[in-house]
């Protein structure tokens, strides 16, 4: 299986100024096998430690001195291997488990800028705020849950992709080829993006007529992890309250049938806490760890969009459509029949945020204005542009009829599971599978 963040790290590593490089994400989104795959293929050999393995080794490696030097020959000594510093990748994987290993690659990037180096974190953004971090001596990638097309582009079927690829350059899709992506959509929302989900469908979807039982297991399984991180790293009493945030997000979506899903409520969520400021902790948790997907509610439809946001104000998704449909227990055979009802609304909306969230890197909007209300609104250069979301039960466009009036974009997207189309000169239905295409193509 292949990732498009391979061509980044191969980018990273042919840059004259390069800086040592942090992988950040979620549990289980494949940062250690995508280094492993980069240094086993674009490296005359690499060099993987594992910080929360084998810690007890490799913390006297860091306590005593932060020459790059004295630990390079410590590593090698270590692994009983010569680590070249020219032509070698070296691999800090769950750094944030020796907070001295993270203020270390200031100087790998200041006395040996020559040597490749790449840590990769989990719960890195939990533990920053404790750590003596090595600013502007390192950059940052953001490795996220696969994607729809990263999906389609693994799926083994060269001329679907193709078909796929020329849809969002001509937006023009043939029935035929709109159909089957439709029906791969579906299969994704089942998946979901977790490499091992995609992987394991991915080889058996031929083979094994139950491998959708099979990835229900593993999402489990993968949920009971995250959990058990819950208690890890945030203790007993705040685990409990980040689990009952946790649930109560795919819980607070499910509420919503007919209808846009709406800003997050916090009564009942954790019992005897009412407000936001009594939730800013768990809540914080989730979005550092990069579980959930927060996006804020703007009141006014100019730029800066932060500025007309309210710090209590947000919607909550997570970060991966396949796990919300674990978490729900939605199953696969109704998924794939678009038989699960009143569950398609925020189903569709969970993943269109996802994916934008994938493709644009940054901070998400949506926007409420006088009972008015749209899903999302994306930022191309200096221009906002309204993104509607339309399950099969929902087709009224009011709210966009209204931001339209007041605001005069040059184009407004609706997504659905139509082909393209253009309702006038402003709106243009575009299909559900090339939501995380929006900031890469101009379909205006």
């Amino acid at each position: 299986m292949q990732r498009f963040a391979l061509e980044y790290l191969i980018e990273w590593k042919n840059k004259k100024d390069r800086k040592p490089l942090i992988i950040k994400g979620a549990r289980q989104v494949g940062k250690t096998w995508l280094l492993k795959e980069f240094g086993k293929n674009h490296f005359k050999q690499y060099h993987h430690f594992d910080f929360e393995r084998d810690k007890n080794q490799l913390l006297p490696v860091f306590q005593a001195e932060l020459s790059p030097k004295i630990i390079i020959r410590n590593l090698a000594l270590l692994s009983n291997k010569t680590i070249d510093i020219e032509n070698d990748l070296v691999i800090f994987d769950e750094i944030q488990n020796i907070p001295a290993a993270l203020t270390s690659l200031k100087y790998f990037h200041e006395e040996m800028p020559q040597l490749a180096i790449c840590a990769a974190g989990s719960l890195l953004g939990i533990t920053l705020s404790d750590m003596s971090f090595p600013v502007g001596k390192v950059e940052f990638y953001n490795l996220r849950p696969i994607n729809f097309e990263e999906f389609l582009f693994n799926y083994g079927n060269p001329l679907l992709y193709e078909a796929y690829s020329e849809g969002y350059q001509t937006c023009t899709v043939s029935e035929a080829v709109h159909l089957k992506l439709l029906k791969l959509l579906k299969e994704f929302y089942i998946t979901g993006g977790m490499p091992e989900m995609v992987n394991t469908y991915l080889l058996e979807k031929e083979s094994n007529p139950s491998i959708f039982q099979v990835i229900r297991k593993k999402q489990d399984d993968l949920l009971n992890a995250l959990k058990a991180d819950f208690s890890k790293h945030s203790g007993k009493v705040n685990a409990l309250h980040i689990s009952s945030v946790y649930e109560s997000v795919s819980l607070h979506l499910a509420q919503y049938t007919d209808d846009s899903v709406k800003r997050f409520r916090f009564k009942n969520v954790v019992k005897g806490k009412k407000g936001y400021s009594e939730l800013f902790g768990p809540i914080s948790w989730l979005e550092n760890a990069q579980l959930i997907i927060k996006v804020f509610i703007a009141n006014k439809a100019e730029l800066p969009l932060r500025a007309f946001c309210k710090e209590n104000i947000f919607k909550l998704y997570l970060n991966d459509v396949g796990l919300l449909g674990a978490m729900l227990n939605i199953p696969p055979s109704a998924v794939l029949l678009g038989n699960y009802g009143t569950t398609k609304g925020f189903f569709i909306e969970n993943f269109a945020a996802a994916e934008l969230l994938t493709a644009s890197g940054s901070q998400l909007y949506g926007w409420n204005e006088r009972n008015s209300e749209i899903e999302f609104l994306i930022v191309k250069e200096d221009r906002i542009i309204p993104v509607e979301v339309k399950s099969g039960i929902r087709t009224k466009t009011k709210s966009l009829r209204q931001y339209i009036l007041k605001y005069n974009p040059t184009c407004a997207f609706i997504l659905s599971e139509k082909p393209f189309s253009r309702k006038d000169r402003i709106i243009k239905y575009i299909p559900l599978y090339f939501a995380g295409k929006l900031f890469a193509t101009d379909f205006c």
